[in-house]
């Protein structure tokens, strides 16, 4: 019994850990609140500029409407990662630099994916109210993706830019 307790004593918690834990479980949360949220403001970004009503649509199991939604959603989800990997340390401040990143990503991510669409000519409306399977919407799944790829990096390059200087 008094090698086990000895044994126990040496593996003391340091002082302040429950308070450390504490403030990062509310840190957890607090960001994933934020996430969330962007996640619906990007879906209904997506929703609102795609010609047609996604969410009908997927339920109604077009499956290009799935793959376009699944890839702009994959593509948001990118941008928020990003954005709060990016966040400053201090939580007010990374809560603050998360939401303004997020949103600016999302702005930046519906406008060049609707140009390009724009560009290359595709009728997205018309692709994903096929019942079957439509190669084109493959084609804007990528788009989608690649840019949420791009808008990410630009968000962690001035991310470290701010960094850097702060």
């Amino acid at each position: 019994m008094t090698i086990h307790l000895a044994a126990v004593s040496s593996i003391a918690l340091p002082d302040g850990f429950g308070s450390s834990l504490g403030r990062g479980i509310g840190a957890i949360v607090l960001y994933a609140i934020v996430g969330l949220v962007l996640m619906l403001l990007g879906f209904y970004a997506i929703d609102w500029t795609t010609p047609g009503k996604l969410s009908a649509l997927v339920r109604d199991g077009k499956p290009n409407a799935v793959i376009v939604t699944a890839s702009g959603m994959l593509s948001m989800a990118f941008i928020i990662v990003v954005a709060i990997l990016f966040s400053s340390s201090d939580l007010t401040a990374g809560l603050i630099t998360s939401v303004v990143y997020g949103l600016v990503g999302i702005v930046a991510q519906v406008l060049a994916v609707r140009t390009l669409e724009w560009v290359t000519k595709l009728d997205v409306g018309a692709t994903i109210e096929e019942t079957r399977f439509a190669p084109a919407s493959v084609v804007v799944a990528a788009v989608h993706l690649a840019l949420g790829m791009i808008v990410a990096v630009a968000i962690s390059d001035f991310g470290a830019l701010i960094s850097a200087n702060t």
